[in-house]
């Protein structure tokens, strides 16, 4: 288990060189710090010298002070001389806030210090010298805080300790040396478009309910359906939880297509039915394509795919929603020629254009399959244009905001923006595959070069680089991959994926979505996995 330092700076120097015009990185990080307001600059500081990482208990009480701070005042003045109470978080709780009587200043002030965590938090996921994770085994977590739900409320001291915990041992998913999942980064505009989007707190099923988002999503879908190269991006579309939902969507879709009684009569009414095709007297009714598999990254030939089902009349459907985020891109977005030829496309902005998530579109050239009517909330009647009730798409009907993330990003960075996000991340993959494709102790997964940023290799360590390629061997290789991913955790120094493949023991397979990482991460990346897997 990996145990933490002193401060977040524990791992390198925490003074620089001693040059005024080159501070340390902590110092660096104070001086910005002293902008801010609201005493947020005193706790950045004191997070980047070590007091931020004290350990502290969840239900554990800190000192007196500690849960007490002045109110904030909602003037304009500045100085502001207006009189301020102490506000003790010891002695209140949720029940105290708002909509509670004279809750206003406990709630901003409350606020106001939750923001001061979340702050203190950004500030050490970008910098190198922090650690990726800082990993307990399960039981090690459980008995350390209690974690127990009560039937009396707690302090907003102990909740605020709880968010403080909770963050401690939370990945840092933006980190520039983590690889391990399709979606990592932390974008701050999409990270402001989640926080607006919670406190809205609003359902996507109707426009009397969330017109500005239902716009915006009408607006985005149509935008990314111009893209797929919809003529004037006609079609439909919607945001749905997850890329395994939208292509469960665009399977219900083509069913329907085929069979339109089903709605009514259900599957005994029509023939057995397979997806992609088959030859013991079951119908194709869809061929779902890849552009962008998980593992290799790899993109279907979707013409040749487009021939077929023309030719007999099946739904095309591309699965996209690794590889989607290409079509952004003006050198790479041919890897996808083909697609403006399908009946539907997943598209995952929250994986290779680095939207919070989630984030998941299914986008159709025409319209959905899933409307029931249901009258009491669908009432036909209202005085606005009803195809803005996107709700009666939706098999779950109420839906989540998830269309302001992406817009809100695309407004700040522009199409421009994203797609110079995606060819430094496909630069970055081939950087890695120029490097370790003739490295001693690395052994490629795959010949030849990547087609997205998934670049897939074996560790081989000293002990097995003259052995003969046996089944020995082989049982040997397929324990180094795990062992090193488990002291990676341990160190807490980065994080990449790791897994077997049909015949292939297994292997790593990274993948670069992250907006943060640099030619030096990929760097120390080959090198962490020389250092932690040179003795096995």
């Amino acid at each position: 288990m990996a145990t933490p330092g002193s401060g977040f700076w524990s791992f390198g120097s925490e003074e620089g060189s001693g040059d005024p015009d080159n501070p340390g990185p902590a110092k660096a990080w104070c001086q910005a710090a002293q902008k801010f307001t609201g005493g947020i600059s005193t706790k950045l500081c004191a997070l980047l010298y070590g007091d931020g990482e004290k350990p502290m208990e969840t239900g554990a009480k800190e000192d007196p002070s500690a849960g007490t701070r002045k109110t904030p005042c909602s003037c304009n003045n500045k100085p502001c001389a207006c009189q301020k109470a102490d506000i003790n978080y010891a002695f209140l709780h949720s029940s105290d806030l708002l909509p509670a009587s004279d809750g206003e200043i406990a709630t901003l002030s409350f606020l106001q210090d939750v923001m001061d965590i979340l702050l203190q938090y950004l500030v050490t996921n970008f910098d190198r010298s922090t650690k990726v994770i800082d990993f307990h085994y399960p039981n090690e977590l459980l008995q350390e805080y209690n974690w127990e739900l009560a039937d009396q409320p707690q302090t907003l001291e102990e909740i605020l300790l709880n968010c403080r915990t909770a963050l401690k041992y939370a990945i840092k998913t933006g980190h520039p040396r983590y690889f391990n999942q399709l979606s990592t980064g932390l974008d701050m505009v999409g990270l402001a478009a989640d926080w607006l989007t919670s406190t809205a707190n609003t359902n996507m099923f109707t426009y009397e309910i969330a017109p500005v988002f239902v716009l915006l999503e009408y607006v985005t879908l149509r935008k990314m359906r111009e893209i797929i190269g919809w003529p004037g991006g006609a079609g439909d579309g919607i945001f749905s939880p997850g890329g395994a939902i939208s292509n469960m969507y665009a399977m219900l879709i083509a069913r329907f297509k085929m069979f339109p009684e089903v709605k009514e009569k259900g599957m005994a009414a029509i023939p057995r039915l397979v997806a992609f095709t088959s030859e013991h007297g079951f119908v194709p009714f869809l061929v779902s394509a890849t552009a962008g598999t998980t593992v290799y990254g790899a993109f279907d030939p979707l013409i040749a795919i487009a021939d077929i089902c023309k030719k007999y009349k099946i739904w095309m459907h591309v699965d996209g929603a690794w590889g989607g985020g290409l079509l952004m891109s003006r050198k790479h977005k041919w890897k996808l020629n083909g697609v403006e030829r399908a009946n539907s496309v997943t598209w995952n902005p929250h994986k290779m254009m680095g939207v919070p998530l989630q984030c998941s579109a299914l986008l159709v050239r025409e319209e959905s399959c899933n409307q029931m009517h249901a009258s009491y909330l669908f009432q036909q009647d209202k005085h606005y244009d009803l195809s803005y009730d996107t709700g009666d798409k939706a098999l779950q009907c109420g839906r989540h905001v998830d269309v302001f993330k992406l817009w809100l990003m695309w407004r700040a960075k522009g199409t421009t923006g994203f797609e110079a996000h995606i060819d430094k991340c496909l630069e970055l993959a081939e950087y890695l595959y120029n490097k370790i494709k003739n490295r001693e102790g690395f052994e490629m997964v795959m010949d030849g070069k990547p087609q997205h940023t998934n670049v897939c290799f074996w560790y081989i360590p000293p002990s097995l680089r003259n052995m003969e390629d046996n089944e020995e061997r082989l049982n040997r290789l397929s324990k180094v991959a795990p062992v090193i991913k488990a002291r990676m955790m341990e160190y807490g120094t980065t994080m990449v994926s790791y897994q077997p493949l049909g015949d292939k023991v297994n292997f790593f397979r990274m993948v670069i979505s992250n907006p943060a990482a640099a030619h030096q991460d990929i760097d120390f990346l080959i090198e962490e996995i020389e250092r932690l897997g040179q003795d096995l």
